[in-house]
């Protein structure tokens, strides 16, 4: 599944990456958990494949890191674990969530790009 790409606050511009890997009929599945990186203005395709090469790692190496979102029970109860060198706010980790639920709940988007 590709990576979403979009701005939350004022300008901070985040790059979500799901964790999936099992496939149905050749379609991804639709995932619970969900990377979150700070997007970098000069991110190239080599920091790209280096972030999803560790996605199955326990620690992730990627200085964008910023931690992962769990949905637990999808619209009603989540969870944040900050993993990386800086956390998020709850009123990022808010406006994640409506991103993220925004193109769970329309999945043809996910093609797409900010």
């Amino acid at each position: 599944m590709l990576p979403i790409y979009f701005t939350i606050g004022e300008d901070k511009h985040i790059k979500v990456i799901p964790n999936t890997q099992a496939q149905v009929n050749g379609h991804p599945v639709l995932t619970y958990t969900y990377n979150i990186y700070l997007r970098s203005e000069h991110e190239d395709e080599a920091l790209e494949q280096q972030q999803e090469a560790e996605l199955l790692l326990d620690k992730k190496l990627s200085p964008n890191y910023l931690g992962y979102i769990t949905f637990e029970e999808p619209g009603r109860m989540f969870s944040y674990t900050p993993d990386g060198k800086d956390e998020l706010t709850a009123t990022e980790i808010e406006e994640i969530i409506e991103n993220i639920s925004h193109y769970r709940d329309h999945p043809g988007m996910w093609q797409l790009e900010e």
